[in-house]
């Protein structure tokens, strides 16, 4: 059987010079290393999400995906030590005449070690039982000199309203007791990077953002939320939590994949200083944005202004508040009624996805086009 053909991809001269760059045999990415005076040829798709190896960098012998860090040999293609039947096919690769040439076919096979799939990563699927809240506290706290919070005790009050009288299960996360690495941005490298469930809680098994992601996607019928004001903003860790959420949305507009069904979110929003309506503004936009859906009036708040700075009246306040107790209570009222509604009704399953709203794609590339054609009418070319 004659040779495969070897494809010639550049100079000697000009490609030592990167450890890790892409070539293109045909139309396959190829990730060429260059260590130790040698040129190592592998398939450039990881085996994870198919990240670009080509982008990588290397780690000694093994090339590192720049998406979620997982690792080939440079010049075999297997996984790292451990991992070694995850891996990606392998060129011979030769130097004539200050040329570099690998060969059009691969010498080894792709293959994947088996994973078991992530436990979020299951179907969503409601089990039977009565309404189910989960009360997210998202106040910053000193972990050994805790705080009376304004916002947090209201969301208590809601809470025990909803065991108590309403006959709900009700559970309270804490952000400040989840140890959560803040969201790395392997989006801004590719919107396929993002994955779900997000790319750090599958690497990082210390990560407890799992923990939100379970209350939300798998077990809640209900979110309320409590954050203070913090600089006309809602918290830090209110933030942090949602930048890592995003992944829930991505699912939506890269996959097509909805995450959250029948879910209704309330709002709990408590400062010294004003700017109610902007956070909640910011909530309700972001929560919309994933699916979540409000009863009438899906938020309380409480501030005593602009100009109010002794915030120890600010918290004798709240605490002596009826009328901010009602109003906890009532909005949690309202959340369970229509999480009762859609829970056990009849709204049916429908697309909520429509064109013009991100999770529809739109021909961008014909509106582009159409734009060009309306600026040159005659269809001369501009080149």
């Amino acid at each position: 059987m004659p040779d495969a053909t070897w494809i010639d991809v550049g100079g000697v001269e000009d490609l030592k010079h990167q450890p890790v760059q892409q070539v293109l045999i045909g139309r396959t990415p190829v990730a060429l290393t260059y260590r130790n005076e040698q040129f190592g040829a592998i398939n450039g798709a990881c085996n994870h999400v198919g990240g670009p190896l080509g982008e990588g960098t290397l780690d000694g012998e093994y090339v590192v995906c720049p998406w979620h860090y997982w690792k080939f040999h440079y010049q075999t293609g297997k996984g790292e030590p451990g991992h070694e039947e995850d891996a990606v096919p392998a060129y011979e690769v030769k130097v004539e005449e200050g040329r570099v040439l690998i060969r059009s076919t691969a010498i080894s096979k792709r293959t994947r070690q088996a994973h078991e799939p992530h436990p979020l990563a299951r179907t969503p699927h409601r089990e039977e039982g009565p309404i189910r809240v989960l009360g997210l506290s998202t106040t910053v706290m000193t972990p050994d000199h805790p705080r009376y919070s304004t916002s947090e005790d209201l969301l208590e009050i809601g809470l025990k309203h909803a065991s108590d009288n309403l006959e709900c299960e009700t559970r309270l996360l804490r952000l400040r007791d989840l140890s959560f690495r803040p969201c790395e941005g392997f989006y801004s490298k590719s919107s396929r990077a993002c994955t779900w469930p997000c790319s750090i809680t599958q690497m990082d098994p210390q990560d407890e953002m799992d923990q939100v992601y379970e209350g939300l996607v798998h077990w809640a019928d209900v979110l309320v939320l409590a954050t203070p004001i913090r600089w006309g903003a809602a918290s830090s860790l209110y933030f942090k939590m949602v930048e890592r959420m995003n992944c829930i949305q991505n699912q939506e507009t890269i996959s097509d994949k909805h995450l959250l069904h029948h879910k209704v979110g309330g709002f709990i929003i408590t400062g010294g200083q004003d700017n109610i309506q902007a956070v909640a503004g910011q909530l309700l936009g972001f929560f919309a944005e994933i699916g979540v859906q409000f009863p009438q009036f899906p938020y309380i708040a409480h501030s005593r202004g602009w100009s109010a700075e002794d915030m120890q009246n600010n918290m004798r306040y709240v605490q002596k508040s009826q009328s901010l107790r009602e109003g906890a209570t009532a909005l949690v009222e309202r959340c369970v009624q229509m999480a009762r509604l859609m829970v056990h009704g009849s709204l049916g399953e429908s697309r909520t996805a429509r064109g013009g709203r991100k999770a529809h794609e739109l021909d961008t590339r014909a509106q582009l086009q159409g734009s060009r054609d309306s600026q040159n009418p005659s269809g001369d070319s501009q080149d």
